[in-house]
């Protein structure tokens, strides 16, 4: 698979099947996120790959009512850094972007393996930080989410999370959201 069928394949699917979590495939993840640019290669970009099952256990009581579906997943990656590791420009702390670019490169290779991998905000950092013993001082940015597609929706979904299962959600025209030279207001 090149990037860009990866890019047009990857979808945040929330009705899972188990998949097989090896050491190898959490190396491989890891490996493929740990090549993410980050500024000035600081590399302050830190991951939890949960996939023990009284580890996932441990881990439902953070993450919030509308997430009951990652119940079912088969690996759960923290992702979180802290400022200090990062570059810190003016008022730019840049350990966010790379994790966010560091969680991309996971989600395309994890996409390339037949595998779905969705990040999600809804969940307490502060449980999470508790549940795998990650210090207070870093900020938990993302949950990324991890199975196998399951073709049926789970029966916890909304109606329109079941919608978003079957047909990819809506984007936004790109001349809402790319210019060229110079921002024109569009809204």
């Amino acid at each position: 698979m090149d990037v860009t069928k990866a890019v047009h394949e990857r979808r945040a699917f929330r009705s899972l099947l188990p998949a097989d979590i090896t050491g190898d495939l959490v190396r491989d993840l890891a490996r493929h996120a740990q090549l993410a640019p980050s500024c000035f290669n600081n590399q302050p970009v830190r991951f939890v790959f949960v996939g023990d099952p009284a580890a996932l256990e441990a881990l439902r009581p953070a993450l919030s009512e509308g997430n009951r579906w990652a119940h079912d997943a088969s690996l759960v990656v923290a992702v979180f850094s802290r400022k200090e590791d990062g570059c810190v420009i003016r008022d730019r702390e840049y350990h966010q972007f790379d994790c966010g670019l560091a969680a991309a490169f996971l989600i395309l290779r994890a996409t390339e393996l037949g595998l779905v991998a969705h990040p999600i905000a809804g969940f307490s950092p502060k449980k999470v930080r508790e549940a795998l013993g990650i210090p207070d001082e870093y900020q938990v940015i993302t949950l990324i989410v991890c199975g196998r597609r399951n073709p049926e929706p789970n029966p916890v979904l909304s109606e329109k999370q079941k919608s978003w299962e079957l047909e990819r959600p809506e984007r936004l025209p790109l001349e809402r959201i790319a210019f060229l030279d110079r921002y024109r207001k569009t809204e």
